[in-house]
C-alpha cells in the first residue's frame, strides 16, 4: 500500500494505546484522522485535543462523511474490537475499502525506516520507551510507537524524524510477524496469550518466526537463557552485554556495562527492580549498536523518568509509599515483588490486584496464587473481562482460595478505599491491566489529599 495516496485514516478502537500512537503519527503527517472507541479515556481526550474526531457509539452514521471515499481512506482496526462491531463489519463488507490490522499498518509505516523492535511477553513497553528516549536524546531522527505513556514526553508517540523507528513487536495475535526490523530484542518468552496460541510451544514457534524476520545483516539480542540464538544480555552474568558492579543509591541503580569489547562505567537509572534494570541494559545495548556515543547514552539514561503505570510512584514519603503498576501476569507480579522488597525490605506491603481475562486467570491460576502469596496482605478485585465472556468456575473467589495466607480479602471497587485505609501497610501497590488504573487517583486523594 502507498500511504502517500491516502488522505483519510479511520481507526476502529482508536483509544487503544498502540492505535492512538498510529493516529498521532498520521495526524502529524497531515492526514485527516478520526475514529471510534467504546469509552472515553485520557487517551481519547488527548486525541480530541489534537483535533481528531472521536465518537463512542458503534454506528456507521457517526463516521464523518469524508471517510466514505474508499480511494483515499485507510481503515485501521485492532483485534481487540469484537468481530461483530458494526463499523468494522461495514468496512469489511465493502470490498472497495482498504481495511488493515494495526500491526499491518505498523509494518508498512516502518518498512522504509531503520527499525528497532522490542519483543517479549514482558518488558516491551518499558524497554521500547527507554530505547526511543535514548535515541531521541542522542539526536537520532527517530519516531517511537510506544505501548504506554512516557513520563518524559507525556505521550505514547515520540518523533524527531522518520529515518529511524522504535516499535513494540507484539506477540498477541502474532502481530509482530508483520515487522522486518534491523535490530531486535526478545526480553522474555513466558507462556501467555494461550487463548490465541493454545499451548506454550506454539508461542515459542512464533518467537522463532519473529527472529527470522530480521533483515539480512541485522542483529538480534536475546535475554540470557532464552532458547533462541542471538547476542545475549543479562544481569551480573556471562552475557555478551551485562550490568555489573550494581549499587542502589537514592532508590535507583548505579552500574557499569560490560560489552563484548569494553567496560563502560557510571550509568545511573532511577527505576527500581532488576527487571527494569534488565530493560535499561538491552535498550543501552541496542542504542550503542546503532551508533550512539556512550557519554550521551549515560546522560540520557539518567534523565529517563519511566512509563505511566510501570512501577509508578503515586506517593513516596517516609511513612507511606503508593505504587501503581500494569502487572497482569504472574512473572510481572514476581518482578514487582522483587523490586518493592529490594527497595523497602523492612516495610509491610499491601497488594491490590485485578485479574485480567478469564482465560489468563484459568491458565495461570496456581502461578497467580503463588506470586500474590508473597505479599503481606492481598485485596483482590473481580476479574476484568476485556474482550472475553465469563468462564464457568473461573472467578476471583477461586483465585483467592488458592492464595496461601490469611491476610486476603475479595473486595468491590466501592469498598476498596475503606479496606486500604484499614490496613497498617506502609507500602501499597495496585496492579492489573484492566480498569484498576481508574481507581489510582481516588486512592491517592484518600490517602494523601491533593
Amino acid at each position: 500500500m502507498n500511504l502517500d495516496s491516502i488522505d483519510n485514516v479511520y481507526f476502529i478502537g482508536i483509544g487503544g494505546i498502540g492505535m492512538s500512537a498510529l493516529a498521532r503519527y498520521f495526524k502529524a503527517n497531515n492526514k485527516r484522522v478520526a475514529g471510534y472507541d467504546k469509552t472515553p479515556s485520557e487517551v481519547t481526550r488527548a486525541l480530541e485535543a489534537l483535533d481528531i474526531a472521536v465518537h463512542f457509539n458503534d454506528s456507521v452514521a457517526n463516521i464523518p462523511n469524508s471517510f466514505f471515499n474508499y480511494d483515499t481512506t485507510l481503515v485501521v482496526y485492532t483485534p481487540a474490537v469484537p468481530k461483530d462491531n458494526m463499523e468494522l463489519v461495514y468496512f469489511k463488507n465493502n470490498k472497495s475499502f482498504s481495511v488493515l490490522k494495526r500491526s499491518e499498518v505498523l509494518g508498512i509505516v516502518t518498512k522504509n525506516t531503520f527499525c528497532l523492535a522490542v519483543a517479549g511477553t514482558h518488558g516491551k513497553t518499558t524497554t521500547s520507551s527507554i530505547l526511543a528516549h535514548l535515541l531521541y536524546e542522542c539526536n537520532v531522527p527517530v519516531t517511537g510507537f510506544l505501548g504506554g505513556i512516557s513520563e518524559n514526553y507525556n505521550s505514547n508517540y515520540i518523533s524527531k524524524g522518520t529515518e529511524v523507528s522504535v516499535v513494540e513487536a507484539d506477540e498477541f495475535d502474532r502481530s509482530f510477524l508483520t515487522l522486518s526490523p534491523d535490530i531486535a530484542c526478545i526480553t522474555s518468552m513466558d507462556a501467555d496469550h494461550l487463548d490465541i496460541y493454545g499451548e506454550a510451544e506454539a508461542l515459542h514457534d512464533s518467537f522463532v518466526a519473529f527472529s527470522q524476520r530480521i533483515k539480512e545483516h541485522g542483529m538480534l539480542f536475546v535475554k540470557n537463557g532464552l532458547p533462541i540464538k542471538g547476542i545475549t544480555y543479562g544481569i551480573e552474568d556471562d552475557s555478551d552485554y551485562t550490568a555489573q558492579n550494581i549499587k542502589i543509591e537514592n532508590g535507583g541503580y548505579v552500574f557499569d556495562v560490560k560489552t563484548p569489547t569494553a567496560i563502560i562505567e557510571g550509568f545511573k537509572f532511577d527505576l527500581p527492580g532488576r527487571h527494569n534494570l534488565s530493560n535499561a541494559l538491552i535498550a543501552l545495548a541496542m542504542a550503542a549498536e546503532y551508533g550512539c556515543p556512550h557519554p550521551q547514552l549515560a546522560n540520557a539514561l539518567a534523565l529517563y523518568k519511566g512509563v505511566k503505570r510501570r512501577f509508578t510512584y503515586q506517593i513516596k514519603t517516609e511513612d507511606l509509599v503508593f505504587i501503581d503498576d500494569y502487572a497482569h501476569h504472574p512473572e510481572e507480579i514476581n518482578a514487582v515483588h522483587q523490586a518493592v522488597r529490594e527497595m523497602y525490605p523492612e516495610k509491610q506491603v499491601l497488594a491490590v490486584f485485578q485479574p485480567h481475562l478469564f482465560t489468563r486467570t484459568r491458565d495461570f491460576i496456581d502461578d497467580f496464587a503463588k506470586s500474590l502469596s508473597q505479599f503481606d496482605e492481598i485485596l483482590l478485585l473481580d476479574i476484568y473481562p476485556a474482550r472475553e465472556l465469563p468462564i464457568e468456575g473461573v472467578t476471583s473467589e477461586w483465585l483467592l482460595s488458592k492464595i496461601e495466607h490469611e491476610h486476603k480479602r475479595l473486595v468491590s471497587k466501592s469498598d476498596l478505599i475503606s479496606n486500604i485505609k484499614a490496613s497498617n501497610a506502609q507500602v501499597i501497590i495496585t496492579m492489573g491491566a484492566g480498569d484498576v488504573g481508574v481507581e489510582v487517583e481516588p486512592i491517592k486523594t484518600a490517602l494523601y489529599g491533593n
